[in-house]
C-alpha cells in the first residue's frame, strides 16, 4: 500500500491541516481506515490520535482510493470541531474477550 498526498491546506480558523490523499493498493483489498490513518500519520510525522480520516472512497475498477483527512494540533480542538461520528469512526474499538 502506498499513500500519495495530493494537496495539503492549513485551515487557521479551525486550527487544522486538511490533507487530500490517494491510496494505491495493487492486487490487495481496500485497506481499512486504521491502516491508512497509521501510514498517513507516519508519512506526515504526526501523532495518529490527531489524524481523522473524514472520507475515503475507492474508485470503481481500480486499486485506488481517494480521501480527505483532518490533522489537528491537539485532541481538545479536534473534539470541539469534528462531528461525533467522525471521532467514533476513527477510534479503534476495544477487543472484547469471549469467555467460554
Amino acid at each position: 500500500m502506498e499513500i500519495k498526498v495530493v494537496s495539503k491546506r492549513e485551515n487557521k480558523l479551525l486550527e487544522r491541516v486538511e490533507v487530500e490523499f490517494e491510496v494505491h493498493y495493487p492486487n490487495q483489498p481496500t485497506p481499512n481506515r486504521f491502516e491508512v490513518k497509521e501510514k498517513l500519520a507516519a508519512l506526515l510525522a504526526k501523532d495518529r490520535s490527531l489524524v481523522f480520516i473524514k472520507r475515503m472512497v475507492p474508485r470503481a475498477g481500480t486499486h485506488i482510493a481517494k480521501g480527505l483527512a483532518h490533522i489537528y494540533e491537539n485532541l481538545e480542538r479536534a473534539e470541539l470541531v469534528e462531528n461525533k461520528y467522525v471521532i467514533e469512526r476513527n477510534t479503534p474499538k476495544a477487543v472484547e474477550e469471549v469467555s467460554q
